[in-house]
């Protein structure tokens, strides 16, 4: 078993000491998760603090075991300045296409409400609403903070039961930030399948050694599958993956191996 790389090392410790300091600090979620543009808690910082940010013990578990596994064996060879730039790209194209993916999905949500012709204004204000008890969305109290917006700008006797759940499914999804590193996870995956293909990787639930070269494309295909059907294996039933951060890490991680590849016997080399 090879040991254990530096900088995979430091990243092991801070990704532990943001969970650790987590569970004691509720507030962290809200400075340190990544949350949409539209959302009041968006910072500039969180497309990088939430690669460091985990839901819960398993989820830190898998990340950081998958993290020893394939990210000590391409920093050995890499070094550590290539291997971090490496990581940091594939959690910031990550959280890229999952905040596109949202954008998308959240216009698609609000136009289920758009006879109600509301002001962006307004639709900011109702994305906004304080409609969680900390363990679920509740219809309850968003219609309690949706109605006296909608009676301010004399929409109120306008909106149906399909104006209201558009607009509750669109703040929620609105509300739901991202955290973790699984999104830099799959473009280490993805370098480690360039680098050694033919190394043999087993998954927990199929106890038959794969080659990486074909282990990688399946196990991406299968996150794609998910996140166009709405579906989760590990999380808490549809959307509790964010099955396109996945895809946008392996997309930039395969992108900077093709280049890398192509060009490492030129003046573009990475020395």
């Amino acid at each position: 078993m090879m040991n254990i790389t530096p900088v995979v090392k430091q990243l092991l410790i801070i990704n532990v000491i943001f969970f650790i300091g987590s569970q004691f600090a509720p507030l962290a979620e809200e400075l340190f998760a990544l949350y949409n543009p539209q959302n009041n808690h968006f910072q500039y910082w969180q497309p990088i603090t939430h690669m460091f940010m985990h839901g819960n013990i398993m989820h830190i578990f898998f990340n950081m075991f998958a993290l020893y596994s394939f990210g000590s064996a391409l920093e050995h060879f890499w070094g550590g300045k290539k291997f971090i730039f490496f990581y940091i790209s594939c959690g910031l194209g990550a959280a890229l296409l999952q905040l596109g993916v949202n954008y998308l999905e959240l216009q698609n949500a609000l136009k289920a409400a758009s006879d109600l012709e509301l002001t962006n204004a307004t639709l900011h204000k109702i994305l906004n609403i304080s409609f969680s008890d900390g363990v679920s969305y509740r219809s309850d109290l968003f219609i309690k903070g949706l109605e006296p917006i909608l009676q301010s700008v004399g929409k109120v006797e306008l909106a149906n039961q399909s104006n209201i759940t558009a607009l509750f499914q669109a703040a929620a999804q609105n509300q739901t930030p991202m955290v973790g590193a699984s999104g830099a996870i799959y473009g280490l995956l993805v370098a480690f399948a360039f680098m050694f293909p033919n190394a043999e990787l087993m998954m927990m639930f199929i106890p038959v050694p794969i080659k990486a070269k074909f282990f990688v494309p399946i196990i991406i295909g299968l996150d794609l599958f998910l996140g166009v059907a709405g579906n989760s294996i590990f999380g808490d039933g549809p959307g509790g993956v964010a099955h396109f951060a996945h895809i946008g890490g392996a997309i930039i991680g395969f992108i900077m191996m093709w280049y890398w590849k192509k060009n490492q016997f030129n003046d573009r080399r990475w020395n």
